[in-house]
């Protein structure tokens, strides 16, 4: 496994972390240690972004937001080491 598919294999977690975050918030109790394990990694990602982009009618889109960045910046490091190396 090279160097390039690391940083995509962990982007790739990082993204299906968030899905589950979302969906476990749906249907866990807050204080579930599932959700709780899972928004220990995603909400200090989620806090910068909602600050920025209330809800909107009740509906939080900061986590589309998040994954739509990650991508972005996936992207972005992935064409930067390609330029490096």
């Amino acid at each position: 496994m090279d160097l390039f598919e690391i940083i995509g294999l962990v982007f790739k977690i990082l993204s299906y972390v968030v899905l589950a975050d979302v969906i476990v918030s749906w249907v866990l109790d807050p204080f579930h240690p599932v959700r709780s394990f899972l928004d220990s990694i995603v909400q200090p990602m989620l806090e910068p972004i909602r600050r920025m982009l209330p809800p909107v009618t009740g509906i939080d889109f900061s986590p589309f937001l998040l994954l739509l960045l990650l991508t972005i910046v996936q992207s972005l490091v992935l064409r930067i080491l390609a330029s490096v190396l």
